[in-house]
């Protein structure tokens, strides 16, 4: 089922200041949605602020050159955000998702509204605007300016852009159709650079960063035939090749130009302890049903979830579970 445009155009015009927010380890999409909802809202006369539960990665800055988010109990305090009239949470559904951002959430007097494309959703006592047939939220955010009759300006496109972009895998994806082809030639008009964007988010790689990319490369094993490919990354690995936890972020996807592979699953040790585990489709089993399995979500062709285990633990529940459904 599609958004209710006309009852989320009333809803926008119904308030004045808005607070925006996202999941943690914020990527492009959740970052570029927020800045372009921000630019929208802000063409209209609103007062908005963008508050996450991370901060912003620093190879992601790009995106946010005034630094216009801030991230909770670091920049910002809850009490500070309590004239808010309005709160919108961007591309997530899910508690888990929301971080030190789930208690503003709940104690919030705000009207609370999500706008998303992801399949998977809890009851965060909001009202959802959602199209899980959307590529990207970014996507949701280009229909919302013209549902709203904004024009696009060169920041919002620039942010909408790097949003689509990377939720498709640099257009590569299933989920990429005709449309998205046409709203990308919108943003383009719009004074999107796509040179630039792929410059600021594949040609601006740290030592450390390629590093670890070689210690994630090194690890990968594969099964079942070579349909199945796993690989992991441990706390000290960030310490030994010089590289931050947001670094990790897409390795993933490293896993899907080896030939056969139709499932593949990373898991990556948080600072704080714990898995953070992504997962990849090629085939029949979808994402979102394994993520779900350990209280995550997303799509059918990647999904992520969180396992507060051990490593050897952690690993040979994850990989047992991927390997029963996918011989079943």
């Amino acid at each position: 089922m599609g958004i209710d445009w006309p009852e989320f155009v009333r809803t926008i015009h119904q308030y004045d200041r808005f607070l925006l927010t996202s999941h943690i380890r914020p990527d492009c999409d959740a970052l570029g949605s927020e800045l372009g909802m921000a630019g929208i809202l802000e063409s209209l006369g609103k007062d908005v602020r963008i508050v996450n539960g991370h901060a912003t990665p620093p190879n992601l800055q790009f995106l946010d050159p005034d630094r216009k988010i801030q991230a909770i109990n670091e920049d910002v305090s809850a009490e500070q955000l309590s004239d808010r009239q309005l709160l919108m949470i961007l591309d997530t559904s899910a508690w888990a998702q929301l971080g030190p951002m789930s208690e503003v959430v709940k104690s919030t007097s705000a009207e609370k509204i999500i706008l998303d494309h992801h399949v998977s959703q809890d009851d965060l006592g909001a009202r959802a605007f959602k199209d899980t047939t959307s590529e990207a939220t970014g996507r949701l955010v280009a229909e919302a300016a013209k549902q709203l009759g904004v024009k696009l300006t060169a920041p919002i496109a620039t942010a909408l852009y790097a949003a689509i972009a990377t939720d498709t895998g640099w257009f590569r994806f299933p989920s990429v159709t005709p449309a998205t082809y046409r709203c990308i030639a919108e943003l383009m008009e719009a004074g999107a650079s796509p040179p630039q964007i792929y410059g600021d988010l594949y040609e601006q790689e740290t030592l450390g960063r390629s590093r670890l990319r070689g210690v994630i490369l090194s690890r990968l094993q594969t099964e079942l035939d070579g349909t199945f490919v796993h690989t992991y990354v441990l706390k000290e690995d960030f310490a030994n090749t010089g590289a931050l936890p947001q670094d990790t972020e897409d390795a993933i996807n490293l896993s899907l130009a080896i030939a056969g592979t139709k499932f593949a699953v990373i898991l990556v040790e948080q600072l704080t302890g714990g898995f953070k585990l992504s997962f990849r489709s090629r085939c029949q089993l979808e994402s979102n049903v394994i993520a779900g399995h350990f209280g995550g979500g997303g799509h059918k062709a990647a999904a992520g979830a969180f396992i507060n285990a051990p490593f050897e633990q952690a690993q040979k529940e994850v990989l047992d579970y991927v390997r029963q459904q996918l011989q079943s």
